[in-house]
């Protein structure tokens, strides 16, 4: 058999040569251009197969050499349209869609949902252009497509800040003396769906089983599946009366009370890297805070004007957007703050544009979202974009190029009225992140002697002393609480 492999050019130039495609090439995520070939086409070998289009693991960010199989959203038969979402990938980032951008029907499925550690370049599905050359695929399998491309270790593909030169020896000294170690090897386990890691059910069940076991607090791990292939269903749930086995006492607490029962929930790669990340910023970066509690009663009042003002649907500000605006104009006052330290070329760099990284919570961990350019965009524009950030970063839709960088991070607890101060780690490798708690009414002496009461909000500052002085992060704060204090300097 004969393959071509094709580069994202490549393969225009080709598909337009033979008159298949107007434009566009055959596949694309829908997030950034990996280096790696996104598709292995093949021609008939002495007719034992039609022509065809082998689907490789894409690489769907910068850092990314390997990925986990989520949901497929078509099945063997489907007719696939451009643009057409064909399996959800989980990488070290985020949990993103897939799409295919050429008319096509999905012959086989070579990589089941769940496979964990699928190298960047394997095969994990055949695309064929008429539905006659579906049956001809049934046994095809990943090794007649070439085999799994190999997935590097977990320490390669994770780029967090760098280690010192004494780390990095003991990693590699350690990754290869104890090669069993790693979860790609050892585990063997079954990656969840995106529902299963949210309801923490790992099992094998119907969805009414599911709801039920949820609502009983019956673990599935302890329920015996009677349907095909093991399954669970919801009369295994109903029948279910308890663990068997143990000491009488465990038996008789578990019968007391059956919801009372250890879960183990898989560590998942996005929340593997939120954990890696931070605690390497915690070990490399010397963290010390500023802290100030800062009168917000004007810059309340300035936003519901201005809300005010607004047709209906134009624009709805929130007080985070102010926040926002008036960090990145103090940032462009205090250079030193929006930084990072690069080890590797041994400098401190300073970034003449100020790109807000916005901690957003999803189901699934941690993310942040960068809004571009904070220092020169106007407070409608930083809201519209907040907006449309926050709500794709929730359902898994952001691009690489929308969450990696940025040059300074805002963490926000307001929305809980119990947050009232709290300190944050520094997303690596910025000099800095700043936390912000809930509104609270404090007394104040009013001009004529008598109380007044103000809107204020604690802000701390964490800041890497590498980078930052105690002197310049007291100065910064001090301007973030001179221009909150003063919003009309917001609109200059």
């Amino acid at each position: 058999m004969v393959a071509a492999v094709f580069s994202r050019r490549t393969a225009l130039l080709a598909s337009r040569a033979a008159g298949r495609v107007n434009s566009a090439t055959c596949l694309r995520s829908s997030v950034a251009r990996s280096s790696y070939p996104s598709f292995v086409r093949y021609y008939a070998d002495k007719s034992s197969l039609p022509s065809h289009t082998i689907v490789n693991m894409p690489a769907l960010s910068p850092t990314m050499t390997a990925g986990n199989i989520g949901g497929w959203q078509k099945k063997p038969g489907d007719k696939i349209s451009p643009g057409d979402v064909l399996v959800e990938i989980e990488t070290d980032k985020a949990q993103m869609d897939f799409e295919y951008q050429e008319d096509g029907i999905l012959a086989k499925i070579l990589l089941q949902s769940g496979e964990k550690d699928v190298g960047v370049g394997s095969p994990i599905a055949v695309m064929v252009e008429e539905a006659s050359d579906v049956d001809a695929f049934k046994d095809f399998t990943v090794d007649d497509a070439g085999g799994k491309a190999a997935a590097p270790s977990e320490s390669k593909s994770e780029k967090a800040p760098e280690p010192s030169k004494q780390e990095s020896q003991s990693s590699s000294s350690s990754s290869s003396s104890a090669p069993s170690g790693q979860e790609s090897t050892s585990t063997g386990g079954r990656l969840q769906t995106s529902l299963e890691r949210l309801e923490g059910i790992e099992y094998m069940a119907s969805p009414a089983a599911k709801v039920l076991a949820l609502e009983k607090g019956v673990p599935l791990k302890s329920v015996k599946g009677t349907g095909p292939g093991g399954r669970i269903t919801k009369a295994d749930v109903e029948k279910y009366s308890g663990p068997t086995g143990g000491s009488s006492a465990g038996a008789s607490s578990a019968a007391a009370a059956p919801g009372l029962v250890d879960q183990d929930i898989p560590i998942s790669s996005m929340r593997k890297s939120i954990a890696n990340r931070l605690q390497t910023s915690m070990q490399t970066s010397p963290h010390f805070y500023v802290s100030s509690d800062i009168s917000v009663s004007k810059l309340l009042k300035l936003r519901t004007a201005l809300n005010a003002s607004a047709q209906e649907g134009e624009y709805k500000l929130s007080v985070n957007d102010l926040i926002v605006k008036a960090v990145a104009v103090a940032l462009k006052k205090h250079p030193y703050v929006n930084a990072s330290w690069v080890e590797s070329e041994g400098v401190i760099r300073q970034y003449g544009s100020v790109d807000i990284s916005v901690a957003v919570a999803t189901p699934v961990g941690l993310i942040t979202p960068i809004v571009r350019a904070a220092h020169a965009k106007g407070l409608e524009t930083i809201s519209k974009e907040i907006i449309e950030l926050a709500t794709r970063a929730k359902d898994g839709k952001l691009k690489p190029e929308e969450y990696i960088g940025g040059t300074f991070t805002i963490s926000n607890m307001g929305m809980n009225a119990a947050v009232s101060r709290f300190t944050a780690i520094i997303n690596p490798p910025h000099a800095g992140i700043l936390s912000v708690a809930t509104v609270k009414k404090v007394a104040i002496p009013a001009a004529d002697g008598s109380i007044a009461w103000d809107d204020q909000i604690a802000f701390t500052g964490s800041f890497d002393h590498r980078i930052v002085d105690g002197v310049v992060g007291a100065e910064f704060m001090k301007t973030l609480k001179k221009v909150v204090e003063n919003p009309m300097e917001l609109l200059l």
